[in-house]
């Protein structure tokens, strides 16, 4: 150990970082937040229902496509 030049820790710098609202992380938070209190089962049950609508239009798509190439397939015979 110095005499002359005892060691002294430095102080800390000043280190500031500006926080900026983002709705979209805030968002993510919540639905963080509601799956940790046991919502497992209600997420999964709605992204189900989502997923069965999704289907339910797109099988009325091909079948109104299907639908029309058969009539384009008798008319233009």
């Amino acid at each position: 150990m110095s005499v002359l030049f005892p060691k002294v820790p430095k102080p800390r710098g000043w280190d500031y970082r500006p926080i900026y609202y983002d709705p979209e992380k805030e968002a993510r938070k919540d639905k963080l937040a509601r799956l940790h209190h046991g919502s497992f089962r209600e997420e999964h049950e709605k992204n189900m229902s989502t997923q069965r609508q999704c289907n339910k239009s797109k099988l009325g798509f091909w079948i109104a496509l299907l639908a029309l190439i058969l009539l384009l397939y008798f008319f233009l015979k």
